[in-house]
């Protein structure tokens, strides 16, 4: 079927690729000219990259980097001969990323061919320069989520070496906001992504994003600086989010809500925290609602004007605020989660965020009902 999305899905879930006969998949080429990365890289799932001498994988890549640097469009035309009008469709290509999905002529091709190239590169171990990859991602830089700019950001993020922190670094001021926005996620990831003991740049990266925050004029390279600062426990991160509490933007106001952490203040938040919190729960924006809420769930912080806030949002007009709701009374065990589980009814097919939220409720009634 070329489905890369369902090819992952079945190694997700326990296929073995290693009984595959070779005749039966496609070969590296055929993967490369769909242009879909989920489909290329479960050709090579690691049961079976060895079947692939590096000659075929050195082809894989030169196919890719010609799609690349020519266009889908133009290779397209090329291929084709035809001069009728592209049909650009935006598509999903897996879990979390996305492509655009071009047809001419009768053949349908994605777009992700900076993210192949750059999947095939790492493979043979060749390190591109952090100027290429950047003109990869900025390619894509107006799709959002695109499966080529966060191939990109992570693997930059992953080599966690000086020269790549002062590649990203140097982006905050340079007056593209799209090289901002790549900067500061390269960043964020870098320091997110690691799972040592010493960070060499938790310092650094809170200092920077703690600065960068207050001058920043982008709302989405803002956005950013604000979820990197979420992310590190730190007192001087919660002053620099509390300034953006109000923010004409939602997606800001989001970022704040989603970063403040009982851990910055413990054991509870501290009181501008939750005054912020308190009027995040009110917020105009669904979503800033239910992640308003959803801190406080999760938070150690038991006082019961939290979890009073929390039930006045069973009345939200949001489904999912209501589940947040649900969600928070139940790990603050507030006998108030039951009846509101069971007036919502049960989670829409699917919804494995309904399923959680929805799960905490029973599992408070569950132990409630056996002491």
């Amino acid at each position: 079927m070329h489905a890369g999305h369902i090819a992952q899905l079945l190694l997700q879930y326990g296929a073995a690729s290693g009984q595959s006969r070779p005749e039966d998949l496609l070969s590296l080429s055929e993967g490369v000219d769909s242009g879909s990365p989920a489909l290329f890289e479960a050709l090579l799932d690691r049961e079976i990259r060895g079947r692939y001498p590096e000659s075929e994988l050195l082809e894989a890549r030169d196919l890719a980097r010609r799609w690349h640097e020519s266009g889908v469009e133009a290779e397209l035309r090329r291929r084709t001969g035809s001069r009728d009008a592209v049909v650009r469709t935006p598509v999903q290509d897996d879990e979390y990323n996305c492509v655009d999905e071009f047809t001419l002529g009768g053949v349908t091709v994605r777009d992700g061919h900076g993210a192949i190239l750059t999947y095939v590169e790492e493979l043979l171990g060749v390190r591109t320069s952090f100027e290429e990859l950047m003109d990869r991602a900025l390619a894509h830089a107006d799709q959002d989520n695109h499966t080529t700019w966060s191939s990109v950001t992570i693997l930059l993020a992953g080599r966690r070496d000086q020269a790549t922190w002062t590649a990203a670094a140097a982006l905050r001021t340079n007056p593209d906001p799209s090289r901002r926005l790549l900067g500061a996620e390269v960043l964020r990831l870098t320091h997110l992504f690691n799972d040592s003991d010493e960070d060499a740049f938790a310092g650094s990266a809170l200092d920077m994003f703690t600065d960068w925050s207050a001058e920043e004029t982008d709302f989405a390279v803002l956005t950013e600086v604000l979820v990197a600062l979420g992310e590190h426990i730190d007192p001087r991160a919660e002053a620099a989010l509390l300034p953006h509490a109000s923010h004409t933007d939602a997606r800001v106001r989001r970022a704040v809500a989603q970063g403040f952490s009982q851990w910055s203040s413990p054991p509870a938040f501290s009181g501008d925290a939750r005054t912020a919190l308190l009027r995040l729960m009110t917020d105009p924006d669904a979503v800033v609602r239910k992640t308003a809420c959803h801190t406080l769930a999760v938070g150690r912080d038991k006082d019961p004007v939290l979890a009073d806030a929390m039930a006045a949002a069973l009345d939200d007009a949001d489904r999912l605020v209501q589940l947040a709701a649900v969600y928070g009374l139940a790990l603050h065990g507030d006998e108030r989660c039951v009846e509101a589980a069971r007036l919502l009814g049960p989670p829409q097919r699917g919804s494995l965020e309904e399923e959680s939220y929805l799960d905490a409720a029973w599992r408070y009634e569950w132990h409630r009902d056996r002491p």
